[in-house]
């Protein structure tokens, strides 16, 4: 389950800024990209992922992570080398993290909308080659969903505040000591991190090769089989994320990452009541800010609002540290613009951002709230320098559906392309995007490959998200008829999201269902009038139109 977005403190920014150098690397990347080209112009194009309402995992399914240093400048394992992160060798250039290129396509977006297609195609064609280095979620809105950085890495290394430099000395330590199974447990759980907080997939192969090796000197060591379940769940393996937690907590059943971890697996798996069985249990083994917010998270998947924001309202009462005060200050404010209140949650953000003034998730949802509250030109800068650093699904979608209220339909065009970037270079480090490609594509790309998407999530996991999602495609490609049950599952837990009571009006009222549609579209903007920029749009001119049909 966890937290509603990719919550991680927000790393330390790139060091320098953008130079002719960095030019001279776009321009490199255009060529490729024109021979990738046409070597693979026969090829189908790549489906449009990433959802505008999904986005909780966050990369997290899982929706998000708790705060914690950013992971800077961690080098990449080298294969044959037996050393930690490339047994203490210089990186080259060619080895920094591919998450770079979008983040400079975001960057020369705002200088030139040239460069910006460019940069986008260059990261697709990156994408294309990342299996030579053994290469995430909802959100609602987006996301990218991992392990809570409290839980994921261990407290010696958060404990300086400096997680570039931990990884170094970290590196450094394998070098000499490389059967050092801890260690290797808590490189991994580091590249995870690493992951998570600079939106960067191809860490994933590099903490599983970590994890293998710890496994490997010690086969029952509970920190790598954490780190395993968390490293599963980041790529929405939610099947091997409860396996894999099981067995450490075997081993360790006070281990927070396991227990965190299996609450996670269990929600985005849809056993609502073993999650909450299961998050029970982590309250009385391990209370504290990782464990609340996922307790918080089931209840608010059950409807009940008011326990979701009592048990957060505690959670903030404890935090002591800047970080965990972005934290849960965050997800107060998402609970808050959940339900409409955009007053409470552009408090909320405040106070996370006084804490904090880099804190991403806060910066991405004040900008939401912005937006939702009718401040079109804050949300626009807001979002505009989230995705110029963090070029992750969720802002992209709601960036580029901002644009398109507006009516620049170039500019949003730009943003899902960069989205499309994003999840093939996700895929090709072994996450499963079919949630994010069924909702983003639904409503902006392929609808046929959108369907495709969402029956294959269907079929792995059946949760009220991946319900919403399979109701969505099955309504855009026109099958109303076989849409509606799967309308009705993703809000029969009680549920309250906005997007799912959109989605149920809308087939409802292709089925000639108009008072039931009528209901839920009143119910939606009710609940929650500026859920989308497109969305409540177009859901108001729906109930316009059922209103004047009566």
């Amino acid at each position: 389950m966890a937290a509603r977005t990719n919550d991680s403190a927000p790393e330390n920014e790139e060091h320098g800024k953008a130079s002719g150098a960095n030019a001279d690397e776009r321009v490199a990347a255009v060529r490729r990209v024109g021979a990738a080209r046409r070597r693979k112009r026969s090829e189908r194009p790549l489906a449009r992922p990433a959802s505008a309402d999904e986005a909780r995992s966050g990369p997290t399914g899982v929706q998000g992570a708790e705060p914690s240093g950013g992971v800077e400048g961690a080098k990449p394992l080298e294969e044959g080398t037996g050393k930690g992160g490339g047994g203490g060798k210089t990186a080259s250039p060619t080895t920094q993290p591919r998450i770079s290129a979008v983040r400079r396509a975001a960057a020369a977006g705002r200088r030139s909308r040239v460069l910006h297609l460019a940069g986008c195609a260059a990261l697709l064609a990156v994408a294309l080659t990342a299996g030579s280095i053994a290469l995430g979620a909802a959100r609602d809105n987006t996301g990218q969903s991992v392990v809570p950085a409290s839980a994921a890495v261990s407290p010696g290394l958060l404990a300086t505040g400096d997680l570039d430099t931990g990884i170094a000395s970290l590196q450094s330590h394998l070098h000499d000591q490389p059967r050092d199974f801890s260690g290797w447990a808590t490189l991994g759980l580091a590249y995870i991190e690493q992951a998570r907080t600079k939106g960067d997939p191809s860490r994933y192969p590099q903490a599983e090769q970590s994890f293998k090796r710890s496994l490997a000197l010690k086969a029952d060591n509970d920190q790598a089989l954490a780190g395993r379940a968390a490293l599963a769940a980041a790529r929405h393996d939610f099947e091997d994320a409860l396996k894999y937690a099981e067995q450490a907590l075997k081993v360790n059943p006070y281990s927070e990452r396991a227990l965190c971890t299996r609450v996670d697996a269990l929600v985005e798996l849809g056993r609502y009541a073993d999650a909450s069985k299961a998050a029970d249990t982590a309250d009385d083994r391990r209370p504290g800010i990782p464990v609340f917010t996922r307790y918080a998270y089931v209840h608010e998947l059950r409807g009940d609002v008011r326990t979701a924001e009592r048990v957060l309202e505690q959670a903030l009462s404890s935090a002591v540290s800047p970080g965990d005060i972005a934290y849960v200050a965050t997800q107060l404010g998402q609970l808050a613009w959940n339900q409409g209140d955009y007053d409470t949650a552009l408090t909320h953000y405040a106070r996370a951002l006084a804490a904090d003034e880099n804190y991403v998730p806060a910066l991405e949802g004040r900008a939401r709230a912005q937006a939702a509250s009718g401040d079109r030109a804050g949300a626009l800068k807001g979002l505009q320098d989230v995705v110029s650093r963090y070029p992750l699904p969720g802002p992209l979608v709601e960036l580029g559906e901002l644009y398109a209220a507006a009516g620049d339909q170039v500019k949003a065009d730009d943003q899902y392309a960069l989205v499309d970037a994003w999840t093939a270079l996700a895929r090709a480090n072994g996450v499963n995007a079919d949630l994010d490609t069924a909702l983003a594509a639904a409503d902006h790309g392929d609808k046929a490959s959108a369907l495709r998407a969402a029956r294959a999530e269907w079929e792995r996991r059946h949760t009220v998200h991946t319900a919403d999602a399979l109701a969505w495609a099955l309504h855009v490609n026109g099958r109303d008829e076989e849409a509606l049950p799967y309308a009705r599952k993703a809000t029969a837990t009680g549920y309250r999201s906005a997007a799912f009571l959109y989605h149920r009006g809308v087939i409802e009222r292709a089925t000639g269902h108009t008072e039931d549609a009528r209901e839920h579209l009143r119910a939606a903007l009710k609940l929650n009038p500026g859920f989308s920029p497109l969305g409540a749009r177009e859901a108001r001119t729906a109930l316009k139109d059922l209103e004047a049909a009566k």
